[in-house]
């Protein structure tokens, strides 16, 4: 049973590894079938942890999800002496006072076994606290990609003449970082339909991502994985992130190049094919990867100075 426990440790720490590095990888678009499937992953796993340990108690997969007796009961408490030769008289005596042993083996079986739970409890307890630890280690030894990404990223915008402007956080992002963009380069945002003038700014560029990919659909609805209307619904009246598409929508809607800056100073230019573009009036993004609580961002950069 020690093997079998030590095993399943091992198993339960590897998953856990397989599932950060699995929600590392993921995208916004991958991110919600990934937790489905590393919570697939844990069922299965506890699952089938419970079925070994029932298979080697003998007990219900119910009971091994619970608190399991230990597996070294003292049988030797429960066995009847085998009776000697003698007269029917003698077996008599011996089978009265096997009964009181039995009585007094009773007793101490419970005995026994409370002082099992008790010693089983602080060993997990004494396991739980190590795995801690040990996770608290590994993390000491793992890169802050967070702040790696962020210094590299000052550096590219300094070697541009670039200064951050930073956009909340709150799924809006990207189409508010373009917002923002559109007022620097002193282009009309615009108006979203059927819209009152407190509407927020990325509402209306929201809006013109959409009518576009609505206009054009032929150009969009091959790369999309859901039915177009569902997919401009999330794009007009959630807060859905947008992506590369979306910034393809925008590009053309505005007749302006978007650049976005990534990390390693990598630059990935999306252009309007307008024509019309110059440098100067190109849009400037930051996208970061690890930089902020929600995952994937967009920052807006302007012009330094």
């Amino acid at each position: 049973m020690e093997e079998l426990q030590a095993r399943h440790r091992k198993e339960q720490r590897d998953l856990q590894s397989q599932i950060t590095q699995k929600k590392k990888q993921a995208s916004k678009k991958t991110r919600k079938g990934v937790s489905e499937e590393c919570d697939r992953l844990e069922v299965g796993l506890k699952e089938r942890h419970a079925t070994e340990i029932a298979a080697m108690s003998g007990e219900g997969v119910g009971d091994a999800n619970g608190q399991l007796e230990d597996l070294t009961l003292d049988g030797s408490a429960h066995e009847e002496e085998a009776p000697p030769n003698g007269t029917h008289q003698d077996e008599n005596a011996q089978t009265k006072g096997s009964d009181l042993q039995n009585g007094d083996a009773g007793a101490q079986s419970i005995a026994k076994k409370g002082n099992r739970q008790k010693a089983r409890l602080a060993r997990r307890a004494a396991e739980q606290e190590e795995l801690v630890k040990q996770a608290a280690e590994e993390a000491k030894n793992l890169p802050d990609l967070k702040q790696q990404e962020r210094a590299r990223m000052l550096d590219s915008m300094r070697e541009r003449g670039l200064r951050e402007e930073e956009i909340r956080a709150d799924g809006h992002c990207l189409y508010s970082a373009v917002a923002d963009q559109l007022e620097q380069l002193n282009i009309p945002i615009g108006t979203a339909p059927n819209s009152s003038p407190s509407v927020p700014v990325y509402r209306v560029v929201r809006a013109a991502a959409a009518a576009h990919i609505e206009k054009n659909r032929d150009d969009y609805e091959p790369f999309l994985e859901e039915p177009l209307l569902d997919y401009l619904h999330k794009i007009r009246d959630t807060g859905e992130w947008g992506g590369q598409l979306e910034l393809m929508a925008l590009a053309k809607s505005y007749g302006t190049d978007i650049n976005v800056l990534q990390d390693f100073g990598r630059v990935e230019k999306i252009e309007s094919g307008s024509g019309r573009s110059k440098n100067e009036n190109d849009m400037w993004l930051g996208y970061y990867k690890h930089g902020f609580g929600l995952g994937e961002h967009y920052n807006s950069l302007r012009k330094a100075g």
